[in-house]
């Protein structure tokens, strides 16, 4: 058993300590993307899941407070996008709070079930949303996967402290 003193700077569970920790975890950047009432909707996630092989199920998390939350809340269908490395600046727009996310620098086409699909990604989906899991200040979104395409050219696109970044080789 580890004593205390061994525990070096530990510090109580916080919202700035999550974050911390987080910072140094790389993930893979995806944008999701519904269509809304008012239009498409979309944002950059870090928190992509495959949850199941059979069926095929995803999971990502949405702040409720998030401008795409409303529409999420209520689509039937959801799109997954895996970004490449060259992709930086449409992840920004797509984090960027008050942006035109669909405006002319983005690439984008009604897809299946009307789900916005983003041109150029290195691979993507479109699910069937199953269910949305209270989870603090967020919603787990899992998704029924229905079709996809994982045949776009590129490395992925990673997020680690706190700035978009490309594997090293």
């Amino acid at each position: 058993m580890t004593a205390v003193s061994d525990l070096g700077t530990a510090r109580l569970a916080s919202p700035d300590l999550l974050r911390s920790v987080f910072r140094r975890h790389a993930a893979g950047v995806a944008v999701i993307t519904a269509r809304g009432p008012a239009g498409p909707v979309g944002f950059t996630a870090t928190s992509l899941t495959s949850v199941s092989a059979e069926p095929p199920m995803i999971s990502f998390g949405i702040g409720t407070g998030a401008s795409s939350w409303p529409a999420v809340s209520e689509a039937e269908h959801v799109g997954v996008h895996i970004l490449g490395e060259h992709q930086q600046e449409l992840a920004a727009v797509f984090a960027r709070s008050g942006a035109d996310r669909f405006g002319p620098q983005t690439v984008w086409r009604e897809g299946p079930e009307g789900v916005p699909v983003l041109g150029g990604v290195p691979a993507w989906l479109v699910g069937r949303v199953v269910g949305r899991v209270p989870a603090g200040d967020h919603r787990i979104v899992l998704a029924e996967v229905l079709l996809g395409d994982s045949s776009g050219a590129g490395r992925p696109l990673l997020y680690h402290q706190g700035r978009f970044t490309a594997l090293r080789d």
